[in-house]
């Protein structure tokens, strides 16, 4: 079962390869950024705006990650 999915996962439209390609970077552009804003927090520790933004965004771009990833293998299994 695991490796049909596999299969399915590797047979993906080029088109929506390609929009989960650059979904996922930007995704990953997103947590570098909150990575970054939770570093600042955590050597500078003075305002908890920087806490509370960064994990949001965290939380976020690990969320949209994820709605890349399924969105994109069900609209290919609805445009086989």
């Amino acid at each position: 079962m695991v490796k049909q999915f596999i299969d399915n996962f590797k047979r993906i439209d080029s088109k929506i390869s390609k929009i989960m390609k650059y979904g996922l970077a930007f995704c990953f552009i997103l947590s570098i950024f909150s990575c970054l804003l939770l570093i600042t927090y955590l050597h500078f520790s003075t305002n908890l705006l920087f806490f509370d933004i960064g994990i949001n965004l965290f939380k976020f771009s690990l969320t949209l990650a994820v709605e890349f990833i399924i969105c994109g293998y069900a609209v290919d299994i609805i445009l086989r």
